[in-house]
């Protein structure tokens, strides 16, 4: 089997409407416990700070049930790992009044060799960018049922007035509302894996977004062009994004 090794990049910002940045992510190329390498995205809600810290919590009790379990399945590390740490956001969130009702999405993916396993909670998403671009995760949202259910169109969903009421979050039950998603691909020398929150993808379309990663000298600037797109966009909201890019050893 071809050896692979991922270059990955990631930044998040505030953007131009907010004052606080509530999204979190996490990029190690680096082994993560059985894990070979881990990439996250949180997008936190939740009034005052409460959706950063929510944000923030996920990533670092997920980063350290990835550290200490002792299952070696990828995909059920991320699927554990997701149902533990929503068990932790939810009580904090009813520790105190100032974190009432915080929650926060979650994509995760990790790659090994020529196989990448996702879990994702929530509307912020993984895409893979090959040949073209690809949407893996489904949104878990009011508006992505009704395009299930033929009620709007695809195209009309990123700016219809109910896009940011979301059906998943963790944290905000203890029940089976933060089962995740899970998805396993195939990637190739070249691919590219963008993980990202709805404030970029709110903004920029995903031809304007698959064109951007492609036409960019490297993932650095790929991430900062799309964050700066989203911005130029009108930048309502927090924005993340993280590229991994996967190359043949």
């Amino acid at each position: 089997m071809r050896r692979y090794s991922i270059k990955a990049y990631g930044k998040t910002d505030v953007g131009m409407m907010r004052t606080i940045n509530q999204d979190s992510i996490y990029v190690s190329t680096n082994p993560i416990g059985k894990l070979n390498n881990l990439f996250i995205v949180a997008d936190g809600m939740g009034g005052h700070k409460a959706g950063d810290v929510a944000s923030k919590l996920a990533i670092e009790k997920f980063v350290k049930f990835v550290c200490t379990t002792h299952m070696s399945d990828p995909a059920n590390i991320l699927d554990a790992g997701i149902l533990a740490i929503n068990k932790e956001v939810y009580d904090m969130a009813n520790s105190s009044k100032d974190y009432d009702g915080m929650g926060t999405t979650f994509v995760a993916a990790t790659v090994t060799d020529n196989h990448v396993y996702i879990a994702n909670v929530g509307d912020s998403r993984l895409y893979l960018i090959s040949k073209h671009i690809q949407q893996i995760t489904r949104d878990h949202s009011l508006v992505e049922d009704m395009v299930k259910m033929g009620i709007i169109e695809k195209d009309d969903a990123r700016t219809h007035y109910k896009k940011n009421v979301i059906t998943k979050a963790i944290g905000v039950s203890e029940g089976k509302t933060a089962t995740p998603d899970i998805f396993e691909i195939e990637v190739s020398d070249s691919d590219k894996l963008l993980l990202c929150s709805d404030g970029l993808t709110n903004m920029v379309s995903d031809y304007e977004i698959g064109k951007i990663v492609d036409e960019s000298d490297s993932i650095e600037d790929a991430v900062l062009t799309l964050i700066d797109q989203a911005n130029e966009n009108g930048g309502k909201d927090n924005i993340s994004a993280i590229i991994a890019q996967i190359n043949s050893r």
